[in-house]
């Protein structure tokens, strides 16, 4: 594979596109509302009424509004029709012939579409994810050939560092710095991981982009590579994604087929490789040493760091660990430059960050936004507000590791620092919202009771700890807790989060520190008085 096979295949696929194109939802979310069902019937209508030559039907990843599947776009008309079955999915075809369907169409004009900010997600919704060739005429694939054949492998850790990438993955290290920090390790191997192991309740967004644009990862990883002199890469998944692990296998045939992975890549020294590692669900995977050890055929539980793995990692090489956004920035940073990505979002915080959006909002779904976007404009203008006429109480980010920002707070701009000052964290992009119903102490418990489950045991602060905080969140609930009892729980939270081992135990706290610190008192009302010692008893104390 060289340049001019890669602009072939561009140009013979954008020749060979129709006039009007049916973009139907495949990801897992609307497969689950019967969108499968809607495409077949698209696709038969189409046959049936001749417009086989004028009409492509065309399976698509997210198409972002995930409370109004199915949905389908019509190009060029650029409309999006949502809530589609089967037996009304004919019914879009009058729109090819001139029509105005009787079907229920989204605004796309509504602050929840225009105020995002595509790059992780430019190709969602667009490219069918099973053809590699509707990758490339999306310039796919591009962005490697430049970098290996342009660049030198200092050049492009240089343009990283530059565009101010920091790891989507939650903690926020610097990329370029974590990329050069494994360039300058010695070793006689180098491995690239891609950390998919996504387990927060209520996030979907690196299984949104595995299953809609699965290329963008592998393409962002052979950069990696390059950069860092490394020849074989996995990708770490846990099996609940199936549609994102078919699609990734396909994915990694297909660029293998290409030669665009494998030996010589467009011509240039870089052999790299890819293969997936399938995770059986164990939420302390996604930290990286637990990661490294499934990876190797172990159990998956954490060790002390340092050594860390840029210099120590898989089968004690060099290894780079980042997660699915950050490699799915990568190509986006290498075809428009450095400055490009540097000029969007805050200070400390570039580029734009990918959220699930979900829980007591009216618009539910995949956003990307600009770093320092405010969670009141995501929550209010671009979710729409609870339903019902309900108030916003509390958004939680970052999942179990992350906190509640509570409602008169909402102005607070979104990237690592700002949520860290509230006591919450950006994660890897869980976004729930709480409206006045949401009991906070439950909310507290429910994150415990989460973090208990996953704990893998191996240091007693957590496997402990966690154990005994969740029944004192239970005892507060049932109202059978005194003012002692919250005390200890304060205890416990600060030895829990200050001598755990891994970042599970470190921030399994949040949540009950956060709301806590905002929420008080729905903790102090449950409390009943302390009953005093009876004189007898203190006698024989």
């Amino acid at each position: 594979m060289d340049l001019t096979q890669l602009l072939a295949i561009k140009e013979k696929e954008l020749a060979a596109r129709k006039p009007y194109t049916l973009r139907c939802c495949t990801a897992a979310g609307c497969l689950s509302a019967g969108s499968d069902q809607v495409k077949k019937q698209l696709e038969q209508a189409v046959n049936e009424l001749g417009l086989s030559d004028q009409v492509e039907v065309r399976g698509v990843g997210c198409l972002r509004l995930c409370c109004q599947g199915p949905l389908v776009h019509v190009d060029p008309a650029n409309e999006l029709y949502q809530r589609i079955t089967p037996e009304n999915a004919r019914q879009l075809l009058e729109r090819i012939r001139g029509g105005r369907p009787a079907l229920e169409q989204a605004d796309l004009q509504h602050p929840f579409f225009t105020k995002q900010l595509p790059i992780v997600l430019a190709n969602s919704g667009v490219v069918d994810p099973e053809r590699i060739e509707s990758y490339i005429a999306a310039d796919g694939y591009r962005a490697l050939h430049d970098a290996v054949i342009e660049m030198e492998p200092r050049e492009v850790i240089e343009a990283i560092t530059a565009s101010g990438l920091r790891g989507r993955g939650g903690a926020g290290f610097p990329t370029g710095l974590k990329w050069s920090t494994v360039a300058k390790s010695p070793g006689p191997k180098k491995y690239v991981v891609c950390n998919a192991d996504e387990g927060d309740p209520g996030a979907f967004m690196d299984r949104s982009v595995l299953e809609s644009d699965p290329h963008s990862v592998l393409e962002g990883m052979a950069i990696a590579a390059y950069a860092v002199g490394a020849e074989q890469g996995f990708i770490y998944v846990r099996a609940e994604y199936p549609l994102a692990i078919r699609r990734l296998r396909l994915a990694i045939e297909q660029a293998r087929r290409l030669g665009i992975l494998g030996s010589g890549i467009f011509g240039s020294p870089l052999n790299f490789n890819v293969e997936l590692r399938i995770g059986a669900g164990a939420f302390v995977c996604g930290e990286e040493t637990a990661l490294m050890a499934s990876i190797e055929g172990r159990r998956g539980t954490p060790r002390p760091r340092p050594p860390f793995p840029a210099e120590s990692g898989l089968w004690g090489c060099p290894t780079l660990i980042n997660n699915v956004e950050t490699f799915a920035n990568v190509p986006a940073i290498i075809r428009n430059g450095a400055e490009w990505f540097a000029g969007i979002g805050t200070e400390k915080s570039k580029g734009t960050k990918v959220f699930a959006l979900a829980g007591k909002v009216k618009n539910t779904g995949l956003i990307e936004v600009p770093m320092g976007t405010t969670l009141r404009t995501i929550v209010e203008e671009m979710g729409g507000g609870a339903p019902g006429g309900v108030k916003i109480k509390a958004v939680q980010t970052g999942g179990p590791s992350g906190g509640c920002v509570p409602a008169e707070l909402m102005d607070v701009e979104v990237d690592y620092e700002s949520l860290t000052r509230l006591g919450s964290i950006m994660g890897s992009g869980g976004m729930i919202v709480m409206d006045e119903t949401t009991d906070m102490v439950d909310v507290a418990r429910f994150f415990m009771e989460f973090c208990k489950d996953e704990s893998c045991g191996k240091c007693i602060p957590c496997r402990a700890g966690t154990v005994q905080m969740h029944g004192l969140l239970t005892r507060i609930l049932e109202g059978r807790a005194t003012a002692r009892d919250l005390a200890v729980l304060e205890e416990l939270c600060d030895m829990v989060k200050h001598t755990s081992l891994c970042g599970l135990g470190q921030t399994a706290p949040n949540p009950v520190l956060s709301t806590l610190r905002f929420f008080r008192h729905e903790y102090e009302r449950r409390l009943k008085p302390e009953q005093p010692l009876h004189p007898a008893a203190a006698v024989r104390c």
